[in-house]
């Protein structure tokens, strides 16, 4: 069982306070307050520093504090392989990106997890840097991430290329053009992803190559949701720098045009990452074949 004294941190860390801790822990407040000063003095640091009537963790107790909830992960991971392994099942949780969650990436894990007897999957939606920790925690088994393998602690697959074209309605006076020049896109209204994805870091490392910044172009709407941001385009309330894959359905139906940037070539890989004691290959290769089925049927 893990230290009850990590989950005590984990709870005041948490809820800001030794008495909600203790409320959430069902525990008294003298025994919050001796799990914390037990195990500084186990550790021989301090874990918390009071000001303005507020608790906050010190650096030594942030790495405390990352590493409690590594353990708590890895101890509910071991949980749930012991009871996979009496009742002959895999439990997975797979981390995507928001653009893997709107690319055919979904699909094929879905048709994955249909077609494999025994396998239960849990999906979780997150940016790139997010997963990464999740990955770090042991709170998620696989990541599908655009980009190359950025953690040295975890191995990759390529599972596919995809490319960033400029995505445009149908009644956008761009869309018959065959492909736009970055003078035309500086003159257009861009809905585009916020700075944290990798979708908008492409982008911007692309027009910065190019002796350009984002500033030089107008960007009125910036979003989380590629559902919300393809809508907008749709409605020719802007235009937008999307991933290729992201959109085929759209392209398919005719709702979106799907131009190249004059001068701009923004190629990723998206890959599965994950860590490197893995101990399921089959599932990396059933993946790989199921994602190679649904790009194969589209």
């Amino acid at each position: 069982m893990i230290d009850q004294k990590l989950l005590t941190l984990i709870s005041v860390a948490e809820t800001g306070s030794f008495s909600k801790a203790a409320k959430k822990l069902c525990l008294t407040q003298p025994a919050v307050s001796t799990h914390i000063k037990l195990l500084e003095r186990e550790l021989n640091v301090k874990l918390f520093t009071r000001g303005n009537n507020q608790l906050k963790l010190t650096n030594e107790g942030i790495i405390v504090l990352t590493y409690a909830k590594r353990i708590q992960s890895m101890y509910s991971e071991l949980q749930t392989k012991i009871t996979d392994s009496k009742n002959n099942t895999l439990t997975l949780v797979i981390g995507v990106t928001h653009t893997a969650e709107s690319s055919v990436v979904m699909e094929a894990l879905g048709r994955y997890a249909n077609e494999t007897p025994n396998i239960r999957i849990t999906f979780i939606t997150g940016s790139i840097k997010t997963l990464y920790g999740l990955l770090s925690d042991y709170s998620i088994d696989v990541a599908i991430v655009e980009g190359n393998n950025t953690n040295p602690q975890f191995n990759s697959l390529l599972l596919d290329t995809d490319s960033l074209l400029l995505a445009v309605s149908p009644k956008n006076h761009l869309a018959n053009q065959g492909m736009a020049t970055l003078d035309q896109l500086r003159k257009e209204k861009m809905i585009l992803r916020r700075p944290n994805s990798g979708t908008r870091q492409l982008f911007e490392s692309s027009i910065k190559s190019q002796g350009l910044s984002i500033s030089d172009f107008e960007v009125n709407i910036e979003c989380d949701s590629l559902f919300t941001i393809k809508d907008l385009v749709e409605k020719n309330i802007g235009v937008s720098v999307l991933g290729k894959s992201t959109c085929i359905e759209e392209v398919k139906k005719h709702d979106l045009v799907l131009l190249p940037i004059v001068g701009l070539s923004m190629i990723r890989e998206v890959n599965i990452i994950y860590p490197k004691d893995f101990s399921h290959p089959e599932v990396l290769t059933g993946i790989i074949n199921a994602y190679k089925l649904a790009v194969k049927n589209e």
